[in-house]
């Protein structure tokens, strides 16, 4: 295994793990994801959708780990991710909901990493 398949390994694992995490607190409605999401002016009818999206990009990510499935589910999940964050971070900023941004960019980043790993592995 070269230095970039275990890094791709270790970004993807990161990044499905604290994506399912943060989806599971969005489907059990934890009080942090509640305050935050009203802050922001996200509808908490949302919230499952949202979760669906976190979901669908952290199990595209597993997925293409596994020699048989193709890159390309990998970057799309990723993709997704990204464009998912954006939003939050543009959520955010309209809202004028600066102190925690720090938890999107976090989400971000992974997305990010996982997406450039995938597109250069």
């Amino acid at each position: 295994m070269t230095g970039t398949q275990l890094a791709l390994l270790v970004v993807s694992l990161l990044t499905a793990a604290v994506n399912v995490g943060i989806a599971a607190a969005d489907l059990a409605g934890a009080r942090f994801v509640l305050v935050n999401s009203a802050e922001v002016g996200v509808p908490r009818s949302w919230l499952p959708w949202l979760a669906a999206l976190k979901l669908a990009g952290a199990a595209g990510l597993l997925l293409s780990l596994f020699d048989a499935a193709p890159r390309l589910l990998g970057a799309a999940a990723a993709c997704g991710l990204v464009l998912l964050y954006l939003g939050a971070l543009a959520f955010h900023l309209r809202a004028r909901v600066l102190y925690n941004l720090a938890f999107p960019g976090f989400y971000l980043a992974t997305a990010v990493a996982s997406l450039a790993l995938t597109m250069s592995s």
